[in-house]
This record gives C-alpha cells, sequence and structure tokens, in this order.
C-alpha cells in the first residue's frame, strides 16, 4: 500500500474516557494493485465518504477515533475474515472459508466482488495470494488497532463503549424493494441486543433526536461483524453501529460535501459531549460499586 498508513488511530485530546469511535469504511486511498474495471466514481459509492470528518471532534471530548484508509471494496474491515467467496479466486485458498449469503448473493463479502448496483469490480478472478496479502496488509492492522484502542480505553473494571461508524445511501429502502418506506436520519443497530445494552442504545438515540433528527433502530441496519466482535454488554462491553443518512450531508453522485455539512458536524459535536457525559457518569458509578464489593 505504498506509504499510506492502513489505519489512522487519533488519540484523546480531552480527558480520556472510556470511548471509542471507528470508521472503518470512510478510506479513501485506492491501492495500485486494487486493479479494478469499472469508473472509479461507480466504486465510490461503496465508501461511507466523510464519515471520519462527521465523526472529527470524537478526541476533543476524550474518545479514541480509529479509521481506515483504503477503501471498503478493497477489503472490508467489518467482514469477517472467512466471509469469502472462492468463486471469485484463482488458486487455491488455504484459509478457512465460510460465505455469508451477502457474499454470494451481493457480491459483499470480505472482499467485494460487486457494487451496491450489482455491477461488477473486476474482469478477472482474483488470485488467492491478493486477497491474502489485503488482509495482512488492511485488514488485520485494522483489527488490531480497534481492539488495542478498546483495551487502552477500558474502564478498572474492562468495560468500554464502542461506536462504530457509518453512512447509509438516502435510497437503503428502495434497494430493498421497500421504495416506500422512508428512511430514518440515523439508524442505531445491537444486533437487536446481542452487542449493547438498551439504556445506552436509547441514550445515544434520544441525543439525536433533541437535535431534530428522526431515528430507528435496528432497521434496515441492524450491525455486521465489528460489534459482534466487540460487544459483550454482559461485560460492560457496548458496541453500537451508527449509520448517518448520506442525503443529510453528501452529494451521493460525486462524494462531495453538501452545504449542509457543517451543521451536521456540529451537532454531532453535541452529541459526542452528551455521549462522554454519560460515559463519565457510568464509569463513576461502576467504580463507586466495585469499591463497595471490596469493601464488603
Amino acid at each position: 500500500m505504498s506509504n499510506t498508513a492502513p489505519v489512522q488511530v487519533l488519540r484523546p485530546t480531552g480527558d480520556p474516557i472510556a470511548l471509542v469511535c471507528d470508521s472503518p469504511h470512510s478510506g479513501t486511498y485506492y491501492p495500485q494493485d486494487f486493479d479494478f474495471a469499472i469508473e472509479l466514481q461507480q466504486l465510490r459509492q461503496c465508501e461511507d465518504t466523510l464519515i471520519e470528518q462527521l465523526w472529527s471532534d470524537a478526541p476533543l471530548v476524550g474518545a479514541t477515533l480509529v479509521h481506515a484508509t483504503f477503501p471498503r471494496s478493497y477489503i472490508d474491515t467489518n467482514r469477517a475474515e472467512d466471509d469469502i467467496d472462492l468463486a471469485m479466486l484463482d488458486g487455491e485458498w488455504s484459509g478457512p472459508v465460510s460465505p455469508s449469503d451477502r457474499c454470494v448473493r451481493l457480491g459483499n463479502g470480505l472482499v467485494f466482488s460487486k457494487t451496491p448496483a450489482l455491477e461488477a469490480i473486476y474482469n478477472r478472478k482474483l488470485h488467492a495470494h491478493e486477497v491474502a496479502r489485503r488482509i495482512e496488509s488492511c485488514w488485520r492492522p485494522y483489527r488490531r488497532a480497534l481492539a488495542d484502542a478498546l483495551a487502552g480505553a477500558g474502564t478498572r473494571q474492562g468495560g468500554w463503549w464502542h461506536l462504530n461508524l457509518h453512512s447509509m445511501p438516502s435510497n437503503a429502502y428502495a434497494r430493498l424493494g421497500l421504495p416506500d418506506k422512508p428512511l430514518a436520519d440515523v439508524v442505531l443497530g445491537n444486533l437487536h441486543g446481542a452487542s449493547c445494552g438498551a439504556p445506552f442504545m436509547d441514550f445515544v438515540g434520544e441525543a439525536f433526536r433533541r437535535h431534530g433528527y428522526t431515528v430507528a433502530l435496528n432497521d434496515p441496519y441492524a450491525g455486521q461483524d465489528l460489534v459482534r466482535t466487540f460487544g459483550r454488554p454482559a461485560l460492560g462491553r457496548h458496541s453500537l453501529q451508527i449509520e448517518i443518512n448520506r442525503g443529510l450531508y453528501l452529494n451521493e453522485k460525486t462524494r462531495e460535501p453538501r452545504r449542509q455539512f457543517p451543521e451536521l458536524r456540529k451537532r454531532i459535536h453535541l452529541v459526542l459531549q452528551a455521549i462522554a457525559d454519560y460515559i463519565r457518569e457510568e464509569t463513576i458509578q461502576a467504580e463507586r460499586k466495585a469499591q463497595l464489593k471490596d469493601t464488603a
């Protein structure tokens, strides 16, 4: 990947809290060895363009911000390492394989074969060693960086709060065959309770609603592999996926910011401040409980 680091980690500049935000899909550096066969503008429809910039104030409130620099269409860190369709490979694959339905049906596995519009990204099969190299140079460094950030930010009791940041196309329901169903401004996903406790998800939802945004829960997006991997609510580890409607801030065709971008970024800063206050209070309460338990 030349000299471009695959992942950026921005440490807290304010008083640190047990919060890590990550943007796995906003990368815009397209590696020279990608060798795709469609127009770049078509391929960029896969991006969560500018999401890391919308949330760039996270370090100011004491959070760590992790984001990828490579595009998700090159390799998707929000997919399991074994989510591979062998039909797109040339050569023997030595690793485990367990392709998801999305991988086979939509071409959206660990390595994309199709765009969201179902356009073929390649006019060839990928060599098995190409995919192995992408895993080693991008997928694993990103996963390690996020795991390290969460471990480093965790409370004394081992808990953390994790915001997994994304954007969603404004026609998301049309893609799902429901063109008349309105899409919320913000969709929060916790795998229906498996990755994040309801109190935190409800708090984040209300924080957005206070600024005039509509919020939906787990519909149409409930979460993917990152929140599944890092969310353990029973252990105080809360991973929440946040999807922002691209129509709020982005020209979805050109990928340029709309004039509403600065205002949305300002409101997200206020949401982050509210979340930071919540986490500080929760951390204090957890420490008090631990002290009482130690002295009992």
